[in-house]
């Protein structure tokens, strides 16, 4: 095989721009060779823009072709695990769009099956893990020069979306359609990264998750805590109704704290602050009073030179990094996929814990009682579907 051959499922919003990437050739090693969707304009701008690309309007017809190497899945959350496996069952690899699913009992069950087809590669598309910035403090945090967490902290609510955003589709803000609000649709990059720089589990997790200020069905603006293993806390506050809005991580461990902050992927920041002595030595062997470990900060972000680089080279995107490491995975040019649809388990998981907390005002300790979410959650979408009947 000299070229991965891709086909994709949905090019709505994000797989028109997949295709784009895809066709106009910025993946030396892929070359976009199918598309479906069950929309007819989104089928004949495909025709128009993707000349030489055979078009579906049935996906399992497009998995039977014998046009392609591996599937990028682009459809509304709900159908995401049952794609993958039926992707999987064709003897095809593929990749999923965040989230994995809605809940994690089916994405657990998908997970399960893929590894019955080792042969078959089965990622998810975590983009914001190729952000140098975030890498670099998962090094700093893998190296143990941070020490023992002590404490993770982001507030994300720059997802400003006004009333007009909900009223342009019938499936946004619902829970029928999106299976939550912004937990579900705008964080699960950023409940990944949390899990995945924390690089432990999360044991307990308590949150209230509310609708502010929107005629919508969903979660607009959460605040959760949650526990780690090693008795570590954890808050994540996210809203998509706060102007102007804030986006701050700070990882906190016994070797220092790093602080990443910024208004986009290009534009971010880390403050490494990193302490000469780390403090529990520091506090067993000080002797002044209301002394304070000694300490140097480094900066780390991108270039501009760099950010011009990947505004040519991946249109602006992160995305196409992902690609690429798909793409060499698949032809044994790499070794090791940015992220695993079984990773995206991690995020979801605690985006489940803390609608089910909100949803029961408990404590939630995991692991989590699947069966009990997904009652909640049809429960909910029941309401609604009484509601917009009268």
């Amino acid at each position: 095989m000299e070229k991965v051959r891709y086909g994709i499922i949905g090019v709505g919003a994000q797989g028109h721009k997949y295709a784009e990437f895809l066709f106009d050739g910025y993946d030396k090693n892929a070359v976009l060779t199918a598309i479906c969707d069950i929309k007819e304009d989104r089928r004949k701008w495909a025709e128009g823009r993707l000349k030489g690309v055979k078009i579906f309007s049935d996906y399992k017809e497009m998995l039977k072709s014998g046009l392609i190497d591996v599937v990028l899945v682009e459809t509304p959350h709900y159908f995401h695990p049952q794609i993958v496996k039926d992707v999987l069952d064709a003897g095809l690899h593929v990749m999923s769009d965040k989230p994995a699913g809605v809940y994690t009992k089916a994405v657990r069950e998908t997970v399960e099956y893929a590894k019955t087809k080792p042969n078959q590669i089965c990622a998810l598309l975590l983009n914001q893990r190729t952000n140098k910035v975030y890498r670099k403090a998962k090094e700093i945090i893998e190296s143990g020069e941070l020490g023992n967490l002590k404490r993770i902290v982001w507030i994300i609510t720059n997802w400003y979306r006004p009333q007009a955003y909900y009223d342009q589709g019938g499936w946004r803000g619902t829970w029928a359609g999106e299976g939550g609000g912004v937990l579900i649709n705008q964080d699960p990059h950023q409940l990944d990264l949390f899990t995945w720089l924390a690089g432990q589990k999360i044991k307990k997790v308590w949150a209230t998750a509310k609708t502010v200020g929107r005629k919508i069905n969903v979660e607009n603006d959460v605040t959760a805590c949650c526990e780690f293993e090693n008795g570590a806390t954890g808050v994540f506050i996210t809203s998509t109704h706060d102007a102007p809005g804030t986006n701050r991580l700070e990882i906190t461990g016994d070797g220092g704290k790093i602080v990443i902050s910024g208004p986009n992927d290009w534009m971010m920041k880390m403050e490494y602050t990193k302490l000469e002595t780390k403090e529990p030595e520091f506090s067993a062997t000080n002797k002044v009073f209301m002394g304070k470990p000694k300490s140097k900060t480094i900066t780390y972000k991108y270039s501009y030179f760099e950010i011009l680089e990947k505004l040519i080279k991946n249109k602006g995107m992160q995305h196409p990094d992902v690609f690429r490491n798909l793409s060499n995975v698949i032809l044994g040019k790499e070794k090791k996929l940015i992220g695993t649809y079984e990773e995206g388990l991690n995020g979801l998981t605690f985006s489940n814990a803390i609608h089910l907390s909100a949803w029961t005002g408990k404590e939630i300790t995991l692991p989590l009682d699947e069966d009990l979410f997904i009652a909640e959650l049809e429960k909910r979408k029941a309401e609604e579907a009484k509601a917009s009947k009268k």
